[in-house]
């Protein structure tokens, strides 16, 4: 079974930075892609940066510029760093491995950290 352990959330305020890491139990060579998504009160989950296993990487409209997200393939690790934080960023962030194969599509999930921004 693949284990995804996220860490670094915390309370920030407004402008201040974080940097999230996600530990993952397999090598992350084997996954198709890597991502971060998050969830506010009431919000449905979305994506907001996600990194596929040739690097290429996407983000969502409303971080681009201010996250970044990036892998250690050595340490399995995956990290998003998020700068300029503001208070819409508040939500709880979860880690995300998909790996596509023939079959079918494998999703992973992390029980996800929280991320507070205050005004």
């Amino acid at each position: 079974q693949v284990q995804l352990v996220e860490s670094g959330g915390g309370l920030v305020q407004a402008g201040g930075s974080l940097r999230l890491s996600c530990a993952v139990s397999r090598s992350i060579d084997s996954f198709t892609a890597m991502g971060w998504y998050r969830q506010a009160p009431g919000k449905q989950r979305g994506m907001v940066a996600r990194i596929d296993n040739g690097g290429s990487t996407n983000y969502a409209d409303s971080v681009k510029g201010r996250f970044t997200i990036s892998r250690d393939n050595a340490k399995n690790t995956v990290y998003l760093q998020m700068n300029s934080l503001k208070p819409e960023d508040t939500a709880v962030y979860y880690c995300n491995a998909v790996r596509v194969r023939p079959g079918g599509t494998e999703s992973y999930w992390g029980q996800g950290t929280q991320v507070t921004v205050s005004s």
